[in-house]
């Protein structure tokens, strides 16, 4: 049986074997998937994981329970050598190995791309990953409880201060989630007031959110402002040592908490250890129809998708002429790249993608949102039904559906959770503190040299002569 190789797990890595799972013959190829985690995440309810109205684990999708026939292998991919159909496998435990294959599928993924700013790599955190929105979570709520302990001043003002720096959707939503969860939090912090709270959101560029219409855009600045929160456009960050934050524009002020949501790049791991070919943003070069080349020539046994892959956009929507790195695409691509592979194991020739944008939806806090399907704009709380309908709908299969629902209809009555789990970050702490060590060993006192015998003075009997 050909050997299908899968480079990564996130949306077009998981939805590339599920689909295979689905449409392949029995024996017409066997599977593997490599993938450090365990699960995808579904990243458009990072934000709503990050303010408790839905539980982490109901935001990712497990591999092993939702890949029947796959292979699964926890680890990493260092190298891929396609000339001689090799990758270098390095398994979460184990020594590294050279997995042959037949056809490698490259998905993945991308990561926060960040730039060399004083501070950023050291105060900052990013949303790429559960692990991130849990931490924002938990952070917040623990800085809610120090600052309501301390009277007003610079150190509950840099506790209760937000700062993102990016305005993408991404951006964005987190903001506006975060700005939307302190002003819930405020009734259960009585020492604490809305003037303490203070939220800036940093963008170099004129304007937020390119995927919607300018008056949209314009809609939810004015929104947030209302809120009490602040966008600085055309600003850039210079500095956030120490969590201090200053500005092109001279400002500066201390901030706590630093989420970064500026950018995104392909995974170096890969794209930097292969001589697949890369194109000059640092991503993989793919055709329309997502197998790895150019027009002119194609490399066979090798395909690509996702944000690690240079996709060409055939409505002309895209940036620079190709698809821009978000869901919506991914998991197209990864359901025609499962298509495309069994077509072309069965002699079949591949379909190009091509898909126009259905539009984009955000959640900008309970209770409001924005939806832009073409000139169509949609906002507040219709705005906010749509973003959690289509998102809802979106998330793979039944089982995970029904928990995000369910956790949705529990907020809805019972409010969100507000405990903060920080605790997490270090779980052994506690345990440690009070744990019964062995005493250190006594170290034995040096022996004494023994005494020379004393000789009796001469008797009648002899003396008896103890040694000390």
């Amino acid at each position: 049986m050909p050997k299908i190789l899968i480079v990564g797990g996130g949306y077009a890595g998981f939805y590339t074997a599920w689909k295979l799972e689905k449409q392949l013959r029995s024996g017409e190829a066997e599977v593997t998937m490599v993938d450090p985690l365990p699960y995808m995440t579904y990243q458009p309810f990072l934000p709503e994981v990050a303010v408790g109205s839905i539980e982490p684990r109901h935001a990712v999708v497990s591999h092993r329970r939702h890949l029947k026939t796959t292979n699964i292998v926890s680890g990493k991919v260092t190298y891929i050598d396609h000339a001689s159909k090799t990758a270098t496998i390095a398994p979460a435990a184990g020594e590294p190995y050279e997995f042959e294959y037949d056809i490698v599928v490259v998905t993945a993924g991308a990561v926060s791309r960040t730039f060399p700013i004083p501070g950023i790599a050291d105060q900052a955190v990013g949303l790429k990953t559960i692990e991130e929105a849990v931490y924002i979570r938990d952070r917040m709520l623990t800085n809610f409880d120090k600052a309501s302990t301390l009277p007003a001043g610079p150190e509950r003002d840099r506790l209760l201060t937000v700062t993102v720096v990016g305005g993408g959707f991404a951006g964005i939503e987190i903001f506006a989630e975060l700005r939307s969860f302190a002003s819930a939090l405020l009734k259960k912090y009585p020492e604490l007031s809305f003037e303490d709270t203070h939220f800036h959101l940093i963008e170099a560029m004129g304007r937020i959110m390119p995927e919607v219409s300018l008056p949209t855009s314009h809609w939810v600045i004015k929104n947030l402002a209302e809120r009490g929160a602040e966008i600085h456009l055309e600003t850039q960050l210079s500095s956030a040592v120490d969590g201090r934050i200053e500005l092109s524009t001279g400002e500066s002020f201390e901030s706590d908490l630093i989420v970064w949501t500026a950018g995104v790049m392909a995974n170096p791991t890969v794209v930097r250890h292969t001589d697949l070919p890369i194109e000059e943003r640092g991503r993989l070069r793919v055709r329309a129809d997502l197998r790895v080349g150019t027009d002119e020539e194609i490399v066979e046994g090798a395909w690509g998708a996702g944000d690690v892959s240079a996709v060409p956009d055939l409505t002309g929507a895209g940036v620079g002429g190709y698809c821009v790195p978000n869901a919506q695409h991914a998991v197209r691509q990864g359901k025609l790249l499962a298509k495309n592979i069994i077509a072309d194991l069965r002699g079949e020739l591949p379909r190009q993608y091509y898909h126009k944008s259905l539009g984009a939806v955000a959640g900008l806090g309970l209770g409001i949102g924005v939806l832009q399907s073409g000139k169509i704009a949609v906002k507040g709380v219709l705005g906010w039904f749509a973003h959690r309908g289509y998102h809802g709908l979106a998330m793979p299969s039944w089982e995970r559906k029904w928990r995000v629902l369910w956790g949705w209809w529990n907020n809805f009555w019972l409010g969100r959770d507000i405990v903060s789990l920080e605790a997490v970050q270090a779980p052994r702490a506690a345990f440690e503190e009070f744990a019964a060590r062995p005493k250190p060993a006594v170290e034995a006192a040096p022996a004494e040299e023994p005494k020379k015998p004393v000789r009796a003075k001469a008797a009648k009997e002899p003396a008896e002569v103890t040694a000390k």
